[in-house]
């Protein structure tokens, strides 16, 4: 399998299956330097779930997390990327019914931009959010060695 052409502006993002345990949902998604400078990220990637259409879900994009204490959100920082290296940032979400009025929303599509100047990326993954609505994304980090 070959490698995919690197995104304009150097930075490829990807993600992981998540990982889920009784209705809460956390997936790793991590921004590789596959150019040949290094790049900076810092703080949170822009982040919108989509449709199977690949159209915005309407979904509340929370910078850190309010939905569980579990996992780690560490401090907004620079982190400089060398080409090869990469950062995580994990995304966290209920698949919880709350109101049987409202349809259960359901993205295929992940849109991240991980860096101001650079251009949003797709990741397809589902994410099903139920009725909640909500999405936690943490801050930038180096992944654990």
């Amino acid at each position: 399998m070959t490698e995919p052409p690197c995104p304009a502006g150097g930075l490829a993002v990807t993600g992981e299956e998540p990982d889920a345990a009784m209705g809460l949902r956390a997936m790793a998604v991590y921004v590789t330097n596959c150019g040949k400078s290094p790049r900076t990220v810092e703080g949170y990637p822009r982040t919108y779930v989509l449709d199977k259409a690949r159209e915005r879900l309407k979904v509340t994009v929370h910078q850190g997390l309010s939905i569980t204490t579990g996992i780690d959100d560490p401090a907004p920082t620079r982190i400089e990327l060398r080409p090869g290296q990469r950062a995580l940032t994990v995304l966290v979400w209920r698949n919880t019914v709350t109101d049987s009025t409202v349809a259960a929303s359901t993205g295929e599509y992940l849109e991240i931009t991980p860096v101001k100047d650079a251009p949003p990326q797709r990741v397809t993954m589902m994410v099903d959010l139920g009725t909640t609505g909500k999405l936690d994304v943490t801050a930038w980090r180096r992944p654990a060695a």
